[in-house]
């Protein structure tokens, strides 16, 4: 089972989308620092509740963690502290980030850490065959429907998608 540290907003789009749960088809553990899942998940409503009964696990920074995050601080200051603890615990437990937020991205780039995103997620389920093309199809729908909204995606990504479903 593969380990990837989460960010918050991955999960807002799904959430948006009404498809919480289908990241966790995936052979994957998604895990997010307790304090970041009591403090960045009480919006939307539900969204802690739902993500925690669909299997995020909740963990404890170590103290090699949470010096990291403190240290990227400086480094980094566009990223929140929730935004250098999922990055902390990437780099130290050697996993993969899961975020779609910008600064941070490139922030795990800089420190070597591997990144995937919404559309990431999708691909993979798609590509693994735990969803099938409509669900996938549908997906990228709802996720261009709301973009530049509650989702924040490059749009080309999607449309390029969209195209080759299409095709």
């Amino acid at each position: 089972m593969e380990y990837i540290s989460s960010d918050t907003n991955v999960w807002i789009d799904f959430f948006v989308i009404g498809r919480t749960e289908i990241p966790f088809y995936l052979p994957y553990t998604f895990v997010m620092n307790c304090d970041a899942i009591d403090d960045e998940l009480l919006s939307p409503s539900g969204l802690r509740e739902k993500l925690l009964q669909c299997g995020l696990v909740s963990v404890e920074l170590t103290i090699e963690e949470f010096g990291l995050a403190e240290e990227l601080g400086p480094r980094y200051l566009q990223l929140s502290i929730y935004d250098r603890i999922a990055l902390a615990i990437a780099i130290v437990r050697k996993i993969a980030l899961l975020t779609g937020d910008s600064a941070l991205r490139k922030a795990a780039k800089h420190e070597n850490v591997n990144v995937i995103g919404t559309i990431g997620i999708l691909d993979r389920l798609f590509d693994g065959g735990y969803i099938n093309e409509h669900e996938y199809e549908y997906c990228l729908q709802e996720l261009q429907r709301y973009n530049g909204q509650e989702v924040r995606l490059p749009k080309s990504e999607i449309t390029s998608r969209l195209q080759r479903l299409n095709r």
